[in-house]
């Protein structure tokens, strides 16, 4: 089974991405990961790099052509990235689309916990990020990426920690085998 998982910045999917890989026996590959080894290696912070693939279309486009290229060749895998239900979408790439959110206060609250980060700046850079993001996916792809119809799963972690997450995925799996 393939199964992505998608959800803004603090939402709990690497986490959830990890747990249920554990669970299910499943390799998973984290692409935030990436973006995040990207910026360091040019000594820049995430807001930074989203700014600059804004000028350079073949960074967002190296990252997802690995996403295809990875979906295709693995048919028991985990994909975590905010394109990788859309990327499969658009290759048709069969998977088991999942997106994780929850509100902006309670992302913001985690990243904040998470990097030790004060929460106004952490608000500041998420904005940033997102915004970047929206822009970038819409311009290159053509993708709204607020528009969940391509998931087949959408839950709210709010009030869940990833342990529930995971029951809920797990479940949602189980319940749509034949």
């Amino acid at each position: 089974m393939r199964i992505t998982i998608s959800g803004p910045p603090g939402s709990g999917k690497s986490t959830v991405c990890e747990k249920l890989a554990k669970i299910l026996g499943m390799r998973a590959v984290i692409f935030g990961r990436l973006f995040r080894e990207l910026a360091s290696e040019k000594c820049i912070s995430l807001t930074e790099l989203g700014i600059l693939a804004e000028k350079d279309p073949s960074i967002d486009a190296s990252i997802d052509a690995r996403i295809v290229e990875i979906a295709k060749s693995n048919d028991n895998i985990i994909l975590e990235s905010r394109l990788a239900a859309h990327m499969c979408d658009k290759n048709s790439i069969p998977a088991f689309k999942i997106y994780i959110n929850a509100s902006f206060d309670v992302r913001i609250s985690r990243i904040s916990a998470r990097e030790n980060q004060p929460i106004e700046a952490v608000e500041e850079n998420t904005t940033k990020r997102q915004d970047s993001e929206m822009k970038r996916y819409k311009t290159y792809y053509n993708i709204d990426i607020n528009d969940k119809s391509v998931y087949d799963l959408v839950i709210n972690t709010d009030n869940l920690d990833p342990d529930g997450v995971v029951n809920i995925i797990l479940k949602t799996i189980e319940g749509n085998k034949c």
